[in-house]
């Protein structure tokens, strides 16, 4: 293969440490702010959950800085320079999710607090891929940018709880979006103003976004991204703690809705920032590919390389970029911890320790936050073993949430299942799903099924790549091919048949054993015309219950304040 000779592309300046470093120092800060501010009010309900009074403004930004991470920032970029703007298709499943999550599972959810705990796998993810960038673009030692990730993640989350978790996600959208914003604007002065760069990137075939082929083995097409994808993103929001307890915080479930439907918005913003910097940067790199030349040694390295050629001559800039990468990594970690700190104190020191005095539940909540902050970090090691950011992290969703969301619609929406039925359709969703998504691991889909569209470096010298075939097993084309967006699907619908089927065959539940609040049968869309329908899909669930509005009722708002979840239960 001829070997091409690198660019001089510059490094960090002292400009770019100073803006970097701010972030750390500011999100720090809030930290700090809120550990003093709030120190008279220093409880575990106050720690974990905000103290149950946060408004739909900052909830909704934060769930947009957390689940638009460091994988969005790098990886979608990359994603649309190799294989086009079909991702922007995921507009349609942000809006199903949002719908699906806000209208069938947070009002479960709201009142009962009920949590997962899966996401410390893609923790690892979203610590790996900016320290990954930051290495690239200043070669900085790569596992000390992940444990000084770590370090700072778990500093401002042990000292101020969820309200310097919530607000310190706040600052980190707007540096988000700064970034985003400099490298749109620059990147199209550069490359001829957006007419040329979606002419140029129509002629590079990166604008074929529609493609109805129902091949759910093609990795990307309207169906796999429209309907795999609102499965994949429905366990990231419906049945994710980070979520949950975000909307819990909020003061009334009204609140809580508007802060899903406001975040929609910012999904929406976030996408399309990104989708346009991949078509950006393929015009700026459509004859001089750096990976085809070896310029970089990943695809996940584009886009701090994109950025450290545009603006060499712009000291502050690249450093702002790489905030922008390392926001989304610090508040989606800084969730994870305190999130998976609530589910562990509230299912197991609490039961396991009801008397403790509420200055010690707060010290062991901040403990907790520690002990988590170092598990999350330590997963960058296992993240670095794995292929594309974007590809990896939604495979690990699809895997572990999959048959979680499975789980919990199964429990939702189907009255008459039982508890063997659940168990038993969990462990069967968790086993195809992983057999599905290590298998893909390990034997990659057939490059018919995920080819990347064309990259050229004619304006460097012609280079030629082979390739060379290796003996898979029959599974391998077919089963393990299977769009990485069908993973979230297979666990998931597993889970809720085979659930189903044995909650039949062992006797399904009685209706008169089931609390109303926690249910929400599907057949109310389709049984809307008649009573008699509706007595049998309930299971003999009493609805008159139903109709009689719960403690903490708002008449004025027609919703749910948080006030009756201190003193009502419905375990």
């Amino acid at each position: 293969m001829t070997k091409f000779v690198a660019p001089d592309v510059k490094n960090f300046v002292v400009w770019d440490y100073v803006v970097f470093a701010a972030l750390f120092l500011i999100s720090s800060g809030i930290g700090v702010y809120f550990a003093i501010t709030e120190k008279k009010k220093a409880s575990s309900k106050e720690f974990l959950v905000g103290g149950k009074q946060m408004t739909c403004g900052p909830v909704a930004l934060s769930l947009t800085a957390s689940f638009m991470s460091a994988v969005t920032v790098l990886g979608t970029p990359s994603e649309v320079y190799r294989y086009g703007a079909t991702f922007i298709l995921f507009f349609i499943a942000y809006t199903f999710v949002i719908i699906f999550t806000s209208e069938l599972f947070l009002p479960v959810f709201y009142r009962s607090g009920i949590t997962s705990t899966y996401e410390i796998f893609y923790t690892g993810v979203v610590v790996y891929a900016p320290a990954l960038a930051l290495n690239q673009v200043t070669k900085f030692d790569l596992w000390g940018s992940v444990f000084a990730t770590g370090i700072v993640c778990t500093f401002y989350c042990t000292l101020g709880g969820l309200k310097a978790v919530v607000w310190t996600d706040v600052f980190q959208m707007i540096v988000m979006l700064a970034g985003f914003l400099t490298v749109l604007i620059q990147g199209s002065i550069t490359n001829g103003g957006p007419t040329n760069i979606l002419e140029t990137a129509k002629n590079g075939s990166r604008l074929r976004i529609i493609d109805f082929d129902v091949d759910p083995l093609r990795r990307h097409t309207f169906w796999t991204i429209a309907v795999g994808g609102t499965f994949t993103w429905l366990g990231i929001y419906g049945v994710n703690q980070s979520t949950i307890q975000r909307c819990i915080s909020c003061k009334s479930e009204k609140q809580a809705k508007l802060a899903l439907y406001l975040n929609l918005l910012g999904l929406w913003v976030i996408l399309v920032c990104a989708v346009f910097s991949g078509l950006v940067m393929y015009t700026h790199y459509k004859n001089c590919d750096p990976w085809t030349a070896g310029f970089i040694s990943a695809p996940v390295q584009l886009m701090p390389y994109f950025v450290m050629d545009i603006f060499s001559t712009m000291p502050g800039l690249p450093g702002l970029f790489v905030a922008c990468a390392f926001s989304g990594t610090l508040s989606t970690v800084a969730a994870s911890i305190n999130a998976l700190a609530t589910v562990t104190f509230e299912d197991f020191v609490k039961s396991c320790f009801p008397n403790l005095s509420e200055n010690l539940n707060t010290w062991i909540s901040k403990g907790l936050c520690i002990v988590f902050g170092v598990v999350c970090t330590s997963m960058a090691v296992a993240a670095s073993l794995m292929g594309g950011v974007v590809q990896a992290s939604l495979s690990i969703h699809g895997m572990c949430g999959g048959p979680m969301l499975g789980l919990f619609t199964l429990g939702i929406v189907f009255p008459c299942s039982n508890w063997k039925g659940a168990i038993g359709g969990l462990l069967t969703g968790i086993v195809l799903s992983f057999l599905v998504g290590i298998g893909a691991f390990i034997y990659p889909a057939p490059s018919s099924k995920a080819l990347p569209l064309s990259l050229s470096t004619v304006s460097l010298g012609l280079s030629q790549l082979t390739t060379t075939s290796v003996s898979q097993p029959p599974l391998a084309d077919s089963w393990y091919s299977l769009s990485y967006l069908y993973f979230s699907a297979v666990g998931c619908l597993t889970c809720i048949i085979v659930g189903l089927l044995i909650s039949f065959v062992t006797g399904p539940q009685k209706g008169e054993n089931i609390k109303p609040v926690l249910i929400r049968p599907i057949c109310n869309l389709f049984c809307f015309w008649s009573k008699r329908c509706k007595r049998i899909c309930w299971c003999g669930v009493d609805q008159e219950k139903m109709q009689n509005h719960l403690p903490g009722f708002n008449p004025h708002e027609k919703s749910y304040t948080n006030v009756s979840l201190d003193t009502e239960s419905y375990f």
